[in-house]
Order: structure tokens, then C-alpha cells, then sequence
């Protein structure tokens, strides 16, 4: 390990004394370049995970130079996936200079790539707000390169991290959308029951007896197979159950689904304010008579 570091410190010295030399046509820069590509691999394999991040932002800083655009927001890629295990903060801005350049040459589906990343960054610091502003552009960028399938992960995250901000309407809009856009794909089709059951559980989340039967219907028009369906019978007797503001019925209902198909934690989180909200309104109930 202090072979690596060693290494790693003395190639970094012999870059920095290039950049402070004479050279012709850029030659300085590209023999620090090498040589800072040197240094941050070294600093890697000493697992000096700081020390490497911010020899690659130096080897960035050379290709600028060299106006290797590519190569720049790559080495600031490398940076970022060193940092990652330090310092998330300096590992998104590593991402998002990359995102910056990506952009700048016309690679948006390389863009979309690292903008998503961030989202998961933010995620796993549980910083939801952030992570739904990334996933949201990472989402647009994928769409404009027509690539779907990632562009609808993207925003599943949106909708999904909203429903958990109590931001239903949003989650609502985005799981309708993507059930629109997956009846017309083959491969997609088999999914539209469960963004169904989604918009659904969001729209009993608003508390709205007449939303989640307008809702249902309207399911029912896009997709007339739904009603056959074990997350439609879901929907509508957990609606029933609401309406005659009868919590054992909702228990029931939602335990004989789980027991076939067993609920995501999401799933749960979210039916749960629904249940609270009706215990809620019984107990309002009882106090009245």
C-alpha cells in the first residue's frame, strides 16, 4: 500500500513540474495528463480515495486544455466514482461538471446516464427533494434520445419518492402516463396493472370517495382487461371499505390480497395513511353519537 502511495505522490510531483515548464503546442499538457492518469490510479490502489478523486479533477483540468472534451468529462466521472466513497458532495459536482461537458458535444444519452446517478447518489443519503429533481432531468434527457424503458424508470422514482412526499397528484399523473404509453408496447403491456394499482393507492391516499371511483372508471376505459384483474377487485373493495368507513373490511381486504401477492413497503407505507385517516374519521364518528 505505501508502495502505490509512493508512486502515486511522485508521479503527481513530475506532473505538477510539467505544468509549471516550458512546453510546445499543448505537450505539457498531455505529458501531465499521462502522468496524472498515472497518479490517480496509484492513489486508487493505495485506496487513497480523496487523493485520487482530486488527481483526476487535475487530469480533467488537462484535457480542457488539450480541449479533449470527452476525455475531460470522463476523468471527471473517475473522480466522482472515488469520492463516492468519501464525500458524496464533491462526487456530484464531479457528475455534474461531467453532465455540463456531456451535454456541451452532444452525448445527452452519456448526460442522462450521470444526471440519473446523482439521483441515486441523493438517495442513498436519503435527500428524497434532490433525488426527485435529478431523476425528473435525468427522465427528459432519456425521452429526448427516445430511449423509453429508462426515461419510465426515472420516473417511476419521481413518482414514487412524490407519493412519499404527499405529492399524489404528481405520482397520479406520472403512473397514468407511463399505463398509457406501456398498452401500446408488447413488451410493456404486463406492467399497466401494476401503474394502475399505483395511481390508485394514490388516489385513496387524497381521501376523495368520488376521485377513486371516477378514477376506476376511467382505468377502465384505457384498459378493459383491468377490471379482471386482482388490483382492480383491490381498488374498488378497499373504496367500498371506505365508503362504509369500515376499517375491519380494509384490513381484510388488503391481508387476503398480500397473502397471494405480497405488498412492497411503498405499497404498505402509503395504505397505512389510508387506514389511519379512516380510523381517523370512525373515531370522528363515534364521538358525534
Amino acid at each position: 500500500m505505501g508502495d502505490h502511495l509512493a508512486r502515486a505522490e511522485d508521479f503527481e510531483n513530475k506532473a505538477e513540474k510539467k505544468l509549471g515548464g516550458w512546453g510546445l503546442f499543448g505537450s505539457k499538457y498531455e505529458d501531465a495528463s499521462d502522468l496524472f492518469d498515472k497518479s490517480a490510479n496509484s492513489f486508487k490502489l493505495a485506496k487513497s480515495w480523496d487523493k485520487a478523486g482530486s488527481t483526476y479533477i487535475k487530469l480533467a483540468n488537462c484535457h480542457l486544455k488539450l480541449e479533449s472534451k470527452h476525455e475531460a468529462a470522463q476523468a471527471y466521472v473517475d473522480a466522482a466514482h472515488c469520492y463516492k466513497k468519501t464525500n458524496i458532495n464533491e462526487a456530484v459536482s464531479c457528475l455534474d461538471n461531467a453532465v455540463n461537458i456531456f451535454c456541451e458535444i452532444g452525448r445527452l444519452s452519456m448526460a442522462a446516464r450521470y444526471l440519473k446517478e446523482i439521483a441515486e447518489l441523493y438517495e442513498s443519503e436519503q435527500n428524497i427533494e434532490q433525488a426527485v429533481v435529478y431523476y425528473e432531468k435525468s427522465a427528459d434527457f432519456y425521452e429526448n434520445e427516445e430511449v423509453q424503458t429508462s426515461a419510465n424508470q426515472c420516473k417511476q422514482k419521481v413518482a414514487q419518492f412524490s407519493a412519499q412526499l404527499e405529492q399524489y397528484q404528481r405520482s397520479i399523473e406520472i403512473y397514468e402516463e407511463i399505463a398509457r404509453q406501456s398498452l401500446n408496447n408488447n413488451l410493456l403491456k404486463y406492467g399497466v396493472k401494476g401503474h394502475l394499482l399505483n395511481a390508485g393507492i394514490c388516489q385513496l391516499c387524497k381521501g376523495d370517495g368520488i376521485a377513486i371511483t371516477n378514477a376506476l372508471e376511467r382505468y377502465q376505459e384505457l384498459d378493459p382487461t383491468f377490471p379482471g384483474t386482482r388490483e382492480y377487485r383491490l381498488l374498488a373493495d378497499i373504496a367500498a371499505a371506505i365508503d362504509e368507513e369500515d376499517v375491519g373490511k380494509f384490513t381484510e381486504v388488503i391481508k387476503e390480497f398480500d397473502s397471494m401477492t405480497p405488498l412492497d413497503s411503498w405499497k404498505t407505507t402509503l395504505l397505512l395513511r389510508v387506514k389511519e385517516k379512516l380510523k381517523a374519521k370512525e373515531l370522528e364518528e363515534d364521538d358525534l353519537t
